[in-house]
């Protein structure tokens, strides 16, 4: 965050932007998180990692709104968000990007990003040629900072993998987010596309928290400020990536991989 960014209530507070408080999830007799307490600060690019079955997109989704913990809270900027519905976080500031690309394929590039420009804007009167010019505008922007700005006419379904998870963070983009949520960005991509996303990630941590899970640990140890390892549904360590690295626990996880 540059001296000239204006720090988030959050941020200026110290309070964190995000919380979790003793979070259990369950699924019948299947417990994916057991008791996890956590917290994440504004501005920051924080990475959640764990071997698999480790309880992470669980975490993710709980953290999202996608799924009520069923113990426990989470918090933003300091307010119980317990259960709050996944819309209703995104106008509140929390966007998620999915691992499997969430798009409409037969719609043209500035026509996702327009639907979802559309739907954070609806209060305007989208019959006055200046909201639909407004909105215009607010795509070309978005389009541009992933830089898909000369793809804006062709399908979805005609864009590399690469740049539809692009696309897909332009929708995210769209409802203007405090806390940007990412599931596996650079999942399916060859190491330079992934290499791309991190460059675009770290770029989009300069004006935003961003959080991620992602499982190629060199990238992740490359550009985290903070890393939270998860275990069987707990939580192992949580540190920078130095701290990550001599985690003797963290690192028999990992089976002497290097972290």
């Amino acid at each position: 965050m540059n001296a000239h960014t204006p720090l988030s209530p959050a941020a200026a507070t110290g309070t964190p932007i995000m919380a979790v408080e003793g979070v259990v999830k369950r699924f019948g007799g299947f417990t994916a998180l057991n008791n996890v307490t956590t917290s994440f600060e504004a501005g920051r690019l924080t990475s959640i990692i764990g071997p698999n079955g480790a309880g992470k997109s669980t975490f993710f989704n709980v953290l999202s709104g996608q799924f009520p913990p069923s113990v426990g809270k989470v918090f933003f900027n300091g307010v119980d968000i317990t259960g709050t519905p996944q819309h209703r976080l995104a106008h509140m500031g929390i966007a998620k990007s999915f691992q499997i690309t969430n798009l409409f394929p037969k719609l043209s590039v500035h026509e996702n990003v327009r639907i979802a420009a559309q739907a954070l804007q609806a209060r305007f009167d989208l019959w006055r040629p200046r909201a639909g010019l407004k909105l215009d505008e607010t795509v070309e922007a978005l389009l541009l900072r992933v830089g898909l700005q000369d793809r804006r006419h062709e399908s979805v379904d005609t864009l590399a993998h690469g740049q539809q998870r692009c696309l897909e963070i332009a929708v995210a983009l769209a409802c203007e987010p405090k806390v940007l949520l990412l599931d596996e960005p650079t999942a399916g991509m060859s190491p330079e596309e992934a290499k791309d996303m991190m460059d675009l990630i770290l770029k989009l941590n300069a004006e935003r928290t961003v959080i991620l899970v992602e499982h190629r640990m060199k990238l992740v140890m490359g550009i985290s400020d903070r890393i939270v390892v998860l275990h069987h549904g707990t939580l192992l360590a949580e540190g920078t990536a130095d701290d990550i690295r001599r985690h003797e626990e963290v690192r028999r996880v990992y089976l002497g991989q290097s972290v």
